[in-house]
C-alpha cells in the first residue's frame, strides 16, 4: 500500500475550452463557444489555447460537456516538473552497491511498457510517437518545429502534453484516473509527426485517441460495462462486473492469486487468465496451482463455462526483468538479497506468484540494506475490482539520519498501537517490529510515484511474519515553485507554511507503520481452524455483543471488500495517523516538543498543520469525483474527503467551510485549533473504530454501507458548487525528472546522470532509458 501526496492548492491557468466535436457551454450562445487561444501556423483554425487572445468558434455537432467540464481535461500548462535529487546519497555508496541499484533500475524500467499498456491502448503508441520525435530531432525543438511549420505555442503545448504523459507513464492521470489532452489542435501533433516516417507511425498507431473526448465516459478509467475504459480486460468490450467477480471467486477457491494477470473474455465465451511472463507455455514443473491450463467452472453463474491460463503476458519485458534481476543477485551484499532476487527472477521468468511472496519474505528479512528495492504487480488501485496489480518497482538509497527517526518510532509502536480504539482482541497478538527507512528516491518505475510505502500487500505475510515501511524523502521535499495555497486562512497561512511538510512526515510515518501495520483479521484460517477463539467470540464495540462474522477459509481482506478495499484502507490507515499524531510522544519522536501536551508550542503547530492539511486535502479531493458517474477517481482522495465529513459533523463546531459568497469564492477552512485534541480526536476515533470493526470482522455489509455514505458527495452542493471552486483553484501535479545510471562494463563502475526540470529534460531523461 502506498500513502500519496497530500493534493495541492491547483490555479486553474484556463478560461478556455477545445473546439473539438460533441460538448455544450451552456454558459454560451446556442452553438457557438468562447475560446482564449492563440493562432499559430497559416490557418485561424489550428488553435494552441492559452490565455492571451479570445475568440468565437462555430460548433457543427451537438455539444455534450461544457467548458468547465472539458477544462478539467486538459493538459497542465506548464506541467510542474521538478528533479528528484539523490546524487549526494548515490555518491556514497560503494562500487558493488552502486551496480546493485544499477540492476535493479533496469529491470524497474523495462517494465515501462507494462504500465503503458496497463493504462490505455493507445498509451505505448504515444509513448514511442514521443520517443520517436526526439530521436528524429536530436533534442533540438525548435528546429523541428521550424521544420513542422508549428509556432512556439504549439511547441509548447506538445512539450507540456509530453512531460505530464511521461510524468504519469500515460495519457490518464495516476492520481484520478482521468484523461489529460493536449491544449492544441490536432494538426500540432500531426504537422510534428509529419517530419519523421517513425513518428508518423506511431502517431497513426494512435487511432486519434490523443484528443477524442467524444464519449465522455472513456475520459476515466473503469468497468466497461459502466462505460469506461480498462485494459485489464483488454479485447472484451462484453464482459460485465458479475463475469469478473465470478472469474475472481473461481481464482479465489482454486488458489491461483491475481496481481500478474489479466482477464480476456474471448468470442467463444471462454474466459482467457493472461499471465505475465517470461515463458510463453506453462513452465515444465506446472504452474502455482499444477499443470493443466483449462479448468471447468463448476459452480455460480458461469457453470460450465472454461478458464484457460495463456501464460506470456508482456513476454519481452518479463524476460528482460527476468535478466536484470539475476545480475542484481549477483551484485547483491548478502545472501538475502541473493535470494531474493532469484526469488523475484523465477516469478518473472515463471509467471509465479508464490515465487514472488517467498521474494517479499526475503524483502521483509533485508534490515537495513544501504540500497532498498521493491519491485512486480504491487498495487491494485487501477484495476476497477481491485484485484490486479499496476507494475512498478524502485530503487532507493537510504537516508540514516532520518531512518534513525523512524527507528525510534519502531521501537514505540507496541506503546502507541494500545491507544487506538479498539480491544486486544481487534489487534494483532504481536506488532511484527518492521523495517522502517527513509529513503532517497533514485529511480522509480510506475504511474506515480508514491510518498510512503507499506508492503507487502498480502495479508497472510503481513499477520505472521511482517512487512516494510519506507517514507520516500526526495519525493517529500521536492518542491514545486510558485505554488499557491487557497482554502486557508491568512491568520493560519504562517503556521500551516511552515509545519506542512513536518506534519506530512509525522502523518506518512504514521499512516504507514501504525495505519497499515495494526489490526488483526479475525479468520477461519483453514477449515475448523481459527485465529480466534470462535466458541466465545469477541465482544464487539459498536453492539456491545459477540461479533458473528469473520474471514472464511480462502478469503481475503480485498476479496472481500473488492473494489472499494483500497479507498477503505487508505481511510483507515489516515484515521489512525491522526489519532496517534494526537499523543505528544509521537510528535516528540519526529523531533517537536518534549512529549507534554502543548498545543501552543511547535509540536501543538504540528499537530495543528496536520488537521488543516488534512480538511484541505479533503476538500481538494472533490476534483477526483466524476459528477457524470458520480463515482471516485481516486482511493486516497475518497478517503481523505470521508475523513473531512467526519470534521465538519463534530461536535462543538470543531470544523466548518466559512464564505460569504454565494460562488464560494471565498471559500476558507475554519479549524479550531483548541478543540482537536476533544472534538477532533473524537470524531476521528469514531470513525476509525467503525471502519476497524467492519474490516476486522469481514462485515463487508456494514462496512461497505457507511464507509460509501460517509464519502457520499452528490451533486446539489459538494459535486456541483464546492466542486467548481476546487476546480477553479487548481494547480499542476508535479512530475519527477528521475536520473539514470551507466555501467562501464570494463571497469565495473557506474555513474549518474541528471536531467534538467524542464519538459525537455523529462523528455531526454526516457529517451536515453530506451
Amino acid at each position: 500500500m502506498r500513502f500519496s501526496q497530500p493534493l495541492r492548492s491547483q490555479g486553474l491557468r484556463l478560461s478556455s475550452i477545445l473546439a473539438q466535436p460533441a460538448r455544450r457551454a451552456s454558459a454560451f450562445p446556442r452553438n457557438r463557444l468562447n475560446i482564449t487561444a492563440t493562432s499559430y501556423g497559416s490557418s485561424s483554425s489550428q488553435l494552441c489555447l492559452n490565455r492571451n487572445f479570445s475568440l468565437s468558434v462555430s460548433l457543427r455537432t451537438p455539444l455534450t460537456m461544457n467548458a468547465q467540464e472539458l477544462s478539467q481535461y486538459l493538459a497542465d500548462a506548464p506541467p510542474s516538473v521538478v528533479r528528484l535529487e539523490v546524487e549526494k546519497h548515490f555518491d556514497a555508496l560503494t562500487d558493488k552497491q552502486k551496480r546493485y541499484a544499477h540492476f535493479i533500475s533496469k529491470a524497474s524500467f523495462a517494465g515501462n511498457r507494462i504500465v503503458l499498456r496497463q493504462v490505455s491502448p493507445e498509451s505505448e503508441p504515444i509513448y514511442d510517437f514521443i520517443i520517436a520525435l526526439h530521436k528524429s530531432s536530436g533534442g533540438d525543438w525548435k528546429a523541428l518545429a521550424e521544420k513542422a511549420g508549428v509556432d512556439e505555442a504549439g511547441l509548447n503545448a506538445f512539450l507540456q502534453y509530453a512531460a505530464q504523459f511521461l510524468g504519469n507513464s500515460g495519457n490518464y492521470k495516476s492520481f484520478g484516473d482521468s484523461k489529460f489532452i493536449p491544449r492544441c489542435d490536432e494538426k500540432v501533433f500531426a504537422s510534428l509527426a509529419s517530419t519523421s516516417p517513425e513518428a508518423e507511425k506511431h502517431y497513426k498507431a494512435t487511432n486519434g485517441a490523443i484528443f477524442s473526448t467524444d464519449k465522455p465516459g472513456l475520459l476515466h478509467l473503469g468497468f466497461t460495462d459502466e462505460g469506461h475504459l480498462t485494459t485489464y480486460y483488454p479485447d472484451s468490450p462484453d464482459i460485465t462486473k458479475g463475469e469478473i467477480d465470478a472469474v475472481a471467486k473461481w481464482m479465489q477457491k482454486t488458489g491461483l492469486l491475481p496481481e500478474n494477470t489479466r482477464l480476456r473474455k474471448t468470442k467463444d465465451g471462454v474466459f482467457e487468465l493472461l499471465i505475465a511472463s517470461a515463458v510463453t507455455s506453462i513452465p515444465r514443473g506446472g504452474g502455482d496451482i499444477g499443470k493443466d491450463t483449462e479448468y471447468k467452472i463448476t459452480e455460480g453463474p458461469l457453470e460450465g463455462k472454461t478458464v484457460k491460463l495463456v501464460y506470456g503476458d508482456y513476454a519481452a519485458e518479463m524476460k528482460a526483468i527476468t535478466e536484470y534481476s539475476k545480475k542484481a543477485a549477483e551484485n547483491a551484499e548478502n545472501e538475502t538479497q541473493q535470494k531474493m532476487h532469484t526469488a523475484y527472477a523465477t516469478s518473472f521468468e515463471e509467471g509465479s506468484l508464490e515465487a514472488f511472496k517467498d521474494s517479499q519474505r526475503y524483502w521483509i528479512r533485508d534490515q537495513g540494506p544501504m540500497v532498498e528495492c521493491n519491485i512486480g504487480f504491487i498495487e491494485t488501485y487501477r484495476d476497477p475490482a481491485g484485484v490486479r496489480g499496476e507494475w512498478e518497482g524502485f530503487a532507493a538509497v537510504v537516508n540514516q539520519e532520518r531512518t534513525r527517526a523512524f527507528g525510534e518510532l519502531v521501537r514505540s509502536a507496541p506503546s502507541l498501537i494500545p491507544l487506538l480504539p479498539w480491544s486486544k482482541e481487534f489487534e494483532k497478538d504481536k506488532f511484527l517490529s518492521p523495517d522502517f527507512t527513509s529513503l532517497e528516491v533514485l529511480t522509480f518505475c510506475g504511474s506515480g510515484i508514491p510518498a510512503g510505502i507499506n508492503i507487502p500487500n498480502y495479508d497472510d505475510i503481513r499477520q505472521q511474519e511482517g512487512f516494510k515501511n519506507v517514507s520516500l524523502g526526495n519525493v517529500l521535499s521536492a518542491k514545486a515553485p510558485d505554488e499557491k495555497i487557497p482554502f486557508i486562512a491568512d491568520s493560519d497561512l504562517e503556521v500551516y507554511k511552515k509545519y506542512r511538510d513536518a506534519a506530512f512526515e509525522v502523518q506518512v510515518g504514521l499512516h504507514e507503520l501504525t495505519g497499515h501495520g495494526c489490526g488483526k483479521l479475525l479468520q477461519e484460517t483453514s477449515p475448523g481452524e481459527y485465529n480466534f477463539d470462535h466458541t466465545n467470540p469477541p465482544i464487539s464495540p459498536l453492539t456491545g455483543k459477540p461479533v458473528t462474522t469473520w474471514y472464511k477459509p480462502g478469503q481475503t481482506w480485498g476479496s472481500v471488500f473488492g473494489g472499494l478495499a483500497g479507498a477503505y484502507e487508505e481511510c483507515r490507515a489516515e484515521l489512525v495517523a491522526m489519532h496517534l499524531s494526537c499523543e505528544f510522544q509521537a510528535l516528540k519522536i519526529f523531533g517537536f516538543g518534549d512529549g507534554t501536551t502543548d498545543m501552543d508550542g511547535e509540536a501543538g503547530d504540528v499537530l495543528y498543520a496536520s488537521y488543516l492539511s488534512m480538511a484541505r486535502a479533503g476538500l481538494c479531493s472533490v476534483e477526483f469525483w466524476d459528477p457524470k458517474s458520480q463515482k471516485w477517481g481516486q482511493p486516497h482522495c475518497q478517503a481523505r474527503f470521508a475523513i473531512l465529513k467526519s470534521f465538519l459533523e463534530a461536535e462543538d463546531d470543531f470544523c466548518k467551510l466559512d464564505y460569504k459568497k454565494d460562488d464560494l469564492s471565498d471559500l476558507e477552512i475554519k479549524l479550531d485549533r483548541s478543540k482537536i485534541l476533544t472534538a477532533g480526536r473524537k470524531a476521528v476515533g469514531d470513525f476509525l473504530q467503525k471502519i476497524h470493526i467492519y474490516k476486522s470482522t469481514a462485515d463487508v455489509e456494514a462496512g461497505t454501507k457507511f464507509f460509501t455514505d460517509m464519502s457520499s458527495v452528490g451533486l446539489e452542493y459538494w459535486g456541483t458548487k464546492v466542486r467548481d471552486v476546487v476546480l477553479k483553484n487548481k494547480q499542476p501535479r508535479k512530475v519527477f525528472v528521475q536520473a539514470n545510471t551507466y555501467l562501464d562494463e570494463a571497469t565495473g563502475k557506474v555513474t549518474l546522470k541528471h536531467y534538467d526540470a524542464t519538459p525537455e529534460g523529462i523528455i531526454q531523461s526516457w529517451a536515453d532509458r530506451e
